[in-house]
């Protein structure tokens, strides 16, 4: 039986990730708190891990219920804890310090800043893709891998690449589906870029990462997915859309999960 086994929500697009165990979901199908933030430079770029490999040294938490960052920055002794709503000029300064170029610190209630506008829903991987694709490179941990793809939500119960049955062999159609009783839209298989080709602490990348990956993910393309979709073979995790306005709804860890048929 498909079920919800995880919820990962990151509060400042491109830095770490923080699991709960319920979430609201939003009228724009985002899920509340979820990339609600982000850095931008005087030119108003995202300041992520596509363009400044340098992200990923930093080391963050988040009290979500406090609106609260402890951010560690390498070579401090310590971190700092600011207020996301209070602080947030300190938190831009340093953020500043760390790039060595001027940072503001975006925030979006509504929809957050996914990658994909037009696909605001929580991305969607289950936890035996997790450890398929981990398992195709050494020493290469689960977790590990779950923070190099960033989904939002884990399905468990279900076999590796499940979640390509999420959608459709044509491009201008969608699959519904339900996690609890709030109905999502499939829309496409997510294309990579380089963040998962590096290590999610350290930020070197594995020159190999992305050519094993594209191998590997083609000879293990399940039955199921829709080959259609793959005009190349880096691409993983699922894309969506709220179906119906939810307002208020909320996901939990333990909900079924399903297709609608």
């Amino acid at each position: 039986m498909p079920y919800l086994a995880k919820i990962v929500l990151y509060p400042i697009k491109s830095l770490d990730g923080v699991e709960v165990e319920n979430v609201t979901v939003l009228p724009s199908g985002a899920l509340k708190g979820d990339r609600e933030f982000a850095l931008f430079d005087e030119d108003g770029n995202v300041v992520n891990g596509k363009r400044h490999a340098k992200i990923h040294l930093l080391r963050t938490e988040f009290s979500l219920a406090q609106r609260t960052l402890s951010l560690q920055v390498p070579g401090s002794d310590s971190p700092r804890i600011f207020h996301l709503d209070r602080e947030r000029q300190h938190l831009e300064a340093t953020f500043s310090d760390f790039f060595g170029f001027a940072v503001t610190l975006g925030q979006n209630l509504e929809m957050g800043f996914p990658d994909d506008r037009n696909c605001p829903g929580p991305t969607v991987v289950s936890t035996a893709t997790l450890t398929e694709v981990a398992s195709w490179f050494p020493d290469m941990t689960v977790a590990q891998m779950r923070r190099r793809l960033r989904a939002n939500i884990e399905i468990g119960g279900v076999p590796a690449f499940w979640e390509d049955r999420l959608f459709s062999h044509q491009s201008d159609a969608t699959v519904s589906f339900r996690i609890g009783d709030i109905c999502f839209l499939g829309i496409q298989p997510c294309q990579r870029c380089v963040v998962p080709t590096r290590h999610p602490d350290s930020g070197k990348a594995d020159s190999n990462f992305q050519k094993i990956f594209v191998q590997q993910r083609q000879a293990t393309l399940p039955d199921w997915a829709a080959a259609s979709r793959f005009n190349h073979f880096y691409k993983l995790t699922v894309n969506t859309q709220l179906s119906a306005p939810s307002v208020g709804k909320i996901l939990q860890v333990g909900n079924e999960v399903a297709i609608n048929t």
